[in-house]
């Protein structure tokens, strides 16, 4: 079973949301993954060449971040 399949759009597009706003907020990419951190998240960099927004404390992928945040 995916991890998605735990997680309804509309909760995933309230964390993406979060990691946009963050990531207007800080000053560098540095910055803005420590402000996730905070949050309880990482950014993580998939095989496949997208970016997953992780859990910390379970280190499962939560849902497939935008690329428009990486430019």
């Amino acid at each position: 079973m995916s991890v998605f399949a735990k997680f309804e759009s509309s909760e995933a597009e309230k964390l993406i949301e979060l990691v946009s706003r963050e990531r207007s907020i800080a000053l560098s990419a540095r910055e803005w993954k420590h402000r996730l951190a905070g949050y309880g998240y990482a950014i993580r960099a998939a095989d496949t060449g997208h970016h997953m927004l992780q859990s910390l404390s379970k280190k499962i992928d939560v849902c497939i971040l935008p690329q428009d945040l990486f430019a």
